[in-house]
């Protein structure tokens, strides 16, 4: 266990439950960026020749871990921009489904344009939900995020899978940002047509870095309008019209994606089966624990999976209680969200516990 701790300094002095808000720095990510600047200050133009490398081994190793071809990886600084190149690719006006009360970058995203858009709740129910809104109207494509980031509701996957099935012609649109680095995940044998991903999160790769997973399908029905002298640079994209390249227009950071590369050879290292593990451990015992206290709302409660974000009953003191004793968590919607990644152990969970219990939570 103390393995998986390794390499994180922050974990000397807190115990840090806020990965939902954003995820740590890897002494590896840091010992990169370190390095890679010291060569950008002594190479100059020299060291610019190796950046068409760099992006290469991320796109590479993106496409390896999360099941998708090199070729249909676009490395961008964040979702939101993502998200957005693509909203403009769409011809208007659609019909557009969204989670009430999903992610804002999601939903304010969509509603900004001039397409027509409908609403599933997140709740218990949230399957048939989505279900019986599809059978309401058929919308064009569908846009949320497969894990809610305020109480950590997590989407079936299987169910998207056999909803696309039913529906091939409505692109499926969703944010991983609180899901990819959390399990296994193969997105070529997934229900989704695009997947993107800020990894600033769940994947420790630093800020400025995202990618976005398109199955090949997806460029006949999208036509994003953005290019650039970067949009035909690099092995992946020399040649004219070139899809991804249209969502990468000009210069990439090779500061910010070399560190999701070496983020992802982390994972790499550690083993993705033993990060799940690891999570769905501390997720099935803290979801039960905080429901034997009243903690959690009754749609969390009454689902049959969750993710390892929770949304817990507490106010401003008991934040700052928690905040004394060295507990990193946030304040989020009407309670105080709380979040377990692969290096947390059952130990910080247990001391959370007595915390909880020691205050009356």
């Amino acid at each position: 266990m103390e393995n998986l701790r390794k390499g994180f300094p922050v974990l000397e002095q807190y115990i840090y439950l806020n990965t939902a808000a954003s995820g740590l720095l890897p002494e590896s990510v840091w010992e990169f960026r370190q390095n890679h600047d010291l060569d950008f200050l002594l190479g100059g133009s020299v060291f610019k020749e190796k950046q068409a490398g760099v992006l290469t081994k991320t796109r590479e190793l993106t496409g390896e871990i999360f099941g998708c071809t090199p070729a249909q990886v676009a490395l961008v600084p964040n979702f939101s921009y993502g998200f957005n190149t693509l909203l403009e690719g769409i011809e208007k006006p659609q019909k557009a489904l969204l989670l009430k009360n999903d992610y804002p970058s999601i939903n304010w995203a969509v509603n900004s344009r001039n397409f027509e858009v409908d609403y599933a709740e997140i709740d218990e129910n949230l399957e048939q939900n989505i279900t019986e809104a599809f059978e309401k109207q058929q919308p064009d494509f569908f846009a949320f995020s497969i894990v809610q980031y305020i109480n950590g509701i997590k989407i079936d996957l299987d169910f998207i899978k056999k909803l696309k099935e039913k529906y091939p012609e409505t692109l499926f649109l969703a944010d991983g940002t609180q899901f990819c680095g959390t399990q296994q995940f193969n997105f070529e044998e997934s229900g989704l047509d695009v997947v993107i991903c800020s990894t600033y999160k769940w994947l420790n790769a630093g800020y400025g870095n995202a990618f976005i997973l398109f199955k090949k399908e997806v460029e006949g029905k999208l036509a994003p309008k953005t290019l650039g002298f970067g949009s035909l640079q690099g092995k992946y994209k020399a040649h004219e019209g070139n899809f991804i390249g249209k969502f990468e227009p000009g210069h990439q950071d090779t500061l910010n994606y070399g560190s999701l590369a070496e983020a992802l050879n982390l994972i790499k290292k550690t083993g993705i089966k033993e990060i799940s593990s690891q999570i769905e451990a501390l997720s099935v015992k803290a979801k039960a624990e905080f429901t034997k206290m009243n903690l959690l709302e009754e749609s969390v409660v009454k689902r049959k999976t969750h993710s390892s974000i929770f949304s817990i009953k507490g106010d401003e003191k008991l934040f700052q209680h928690l905040r004394s004793k060295q507990i990193i968590a946030s304040q989020r919607g009407e309670g105080i969200r709380v979040s377990f990644h692969y290096f947390n152990t059952e130990k910080e969970l247990d001391f959370l516990l007595k915390e909880l219990k020691k205050f009356g939570a």
